[in-house]
């Protein structure tokens, strides 16, 4: 049932698709070495590979829901929903969703911020994966983590492509989720 299979075979290894993210520096403060997935989500081989090391991680575990974080996580967590037999639920920034919701508001490096959820999306029978692009000091994924919490859910699993290495943030989350699954990490001077 969940057998993945490519028109084109895939042939990638880890580090050409840790190769295939650029790095940008001084973005977007100085000081900063942003990494950008965006380089390796445009090669058809490591669009491919990263979806399927998720599928594969995820795809005996029950998951009724994959909810993304806006905005890269919108990128994979629908393509990994479909291939597990799941529904995909947004997570969005404040006055984005159109139906009633559910908030939660967390301290950011530099101020506030809010994220909801549509509260009709999830149930206390849902097991969710929670997915976002790249994890850091782990802030944003702990309030995604504390709104799905709101609605009651069964499990909750979490995962990011990339885990910037030196920065804590799986430390941060440790017994937060169910589980936390990174596929790489990378150095934050890298």
């Amino acid at each position: 049932m969940f057998h993945v299979e490519h028109k084109y075979k895939i042939n990638m290894t880890l580090e050409e698709v840790k190769a295939a993210i650029r790095n940008v520096p001084d973005f977007p403060i100085p000081g900063i070495q942003f990494k950008d997935i965006t380089t390796a989500l445009a090669r058809h081989d490591c669009l491919c590979w990263m979806k399927d090391e998720i599928v594969n991680h995820y795809k005996d575990l029950g998951i009724t829901q994959v909810v993304g974080i806006e905005s890269r996580g919108f990128i994979l967590a629908p393509a990994v929903a479909m291939e597990i037999g799941a529904g995909f639920v947004p997570i969005r920034k404040h006055n984005k969703l159109p139906a009633e919701t559910v908030s939660y508001t967390y301290t950011k490096e530099y101020g506030y911020d809010t994220i909801q959820i549509h509260k009709d999306a999830l149930n206390e029978n849902d097991i969710v994966l929670i997915h976002d692009d790249i994890l850091a000091t782990g802030g944003s994924m702990e309030a995604a983590i504390n709104l799905v919490k709101k609605l009651g859910v069964k499990k909750i699993y979490v995962n990011c492509i990339i885990e910037l290495e030196g920065l804590n943030g799986r430390k941060y989350l440790q017994g937060k989720a169910d589980d936390l699954y990174f596929l790489f990490g990378i150095e934050v001077d890298e």
